[in-house]
């Protein structure tokens, strides 16, 4: 995104603040640097609309796809790993209550 911003002239994030202003959206300029500089792992499509009415550009140039790998991917695939095997002769059993009179 900086690359973006740098092209269009914009070279602060705090230049991004009144811009969004315009726009309706209103955050603080720190929230605005870590939206520049770190990936955010969410963001609302009303600020993405923003910025790229802003830098004039497309969603191509400010996202980059990436795979998604970490603990959940890996959690997926050792359930599905594990529901392979099957269970055998293990079945749960019924609970039973105990000291209470049926009707």
């Amino acid at each position: 995104m900086r690359k973006v911003m740098a092209d269009r002239g914009l070279f602060s994030t705090t230049d991004l603040v009144p811009l969004l202003g315009k726009r309706g959206i209103t955050l603080p300029s720190s929230q605005v640097y870590r939206l520049v500089v770190e990936r955010p792992e969410r963001l609302s499509l009303r600020i993405l609309m923003a910025l790229l009415d802003i830098l004039n550009c497309t969603m191509d140039d400010l996202i980059e796809p990436t795979a998604a790998v970490g603990a959940e991917t890996a959690t997926r695939t050792k359930k599905a790993a594990g529901a392979e095997a099957g269970v055998g002769d293990l079945r749960p059993k019924r609970a039973r209550i105990r000291g209470v009179e049926r009707p």
